[in-house]
């Protein structure tokens, strides 16, 4: 067998000593760990061309974002993040795939951030937004392996999708909200939601990402 990919995150957590809220993934495409960009991409966390968590907030807030890779459009994006104070802390520090692709299932070997150190050291952090559920290898499944070693209990405050939680961590508590993913991937599982399928019966031109922005809108 070959070697297996050593997929490292390429980017430190951003914005964490104003954040009140922070965004959690795992980790980008292998190609942002190599530098191998596809045209389109932005060299900064969720850049990926292909993803849509910036396309959604762009539409949410009405940005006008470049979608290149350049320094102008890396700004963009940071500064954004700083005006809403919402930071980003992707949970997965590294991992190994033998086949080299973004899904998170493909992931063996893995090292987790330490987020609870992260929350004990940022005490405005008040919620936490999982860009994906609970499915194996997801950043709400990774956050539950953390609770359990913390010995710290979710507690669901709504079990409807987006599903909320809170927790209890230093004398304060913490929201969790497990967005549905910002992927093509997660389209399918969009497209067979009983809303969605309201929604574009109602309207035709009614898409996934149109979704998606009603979905995180009460939440950014």
């Amino acid at each position: 067998m070959s070697r297996p990919f050593k997929h490292t995150h390429p980017y430190p957590p951003f914005n964490l000593e104003k954040a009140t809220k922070l965004i959690v993934g795992t980790l980008p495409p292998p190609r942002f760990t190599t530098g191998d960009l596809k045209v389109g991409d932005v060299d900064f966390s969720y850049g990926s061309i292909d993803g849509q968590l910036w396309p959604i907030l762009n539409k949410i807030f009405d940005l006008n974002l470049t979608f290149e890779t350049t320094a102008e459009a890396i700004n963009q994006r940071k500064a954004f993040l700083k005006s809403r104070n919402i930071g980003v802390c992707d949970i997965v520090a590294s991992s190994e795939r033998q086949k080299v692709d973004a899904s998170d299932i493909g992931m063996s070997n893995i090292t987790l951030r330490d987020i609870f150190g992260y929350l004990s050291k940022h005490k405005q952090v008040d919620t936490l937004l999982f860009t994906g559920g609970n499915s194996k290898n997801g950043p709400e499944y990774f956050f539950r392996k953390a609770c359990k070693e913390k010995q710290v209990r979710l507690k669901v405050v709504s079990d409807v999708v987006p599903r909320v939680h809170n927790f209890d961590w230093e004398g304060r508590t913490i929201k969790t909200v497990s967005l549905t993913a910002p992927s093509g991937a997660a389209n399918r599982a969009v497209g067979s939601l009983a809303l969605y399928k309201k929604l574009k019966a109602e309207n035709s031109d009614f898409n996934t990402i149109d979704f998606r922005v009603l979905q995180y809108t009460p939440f950014f």
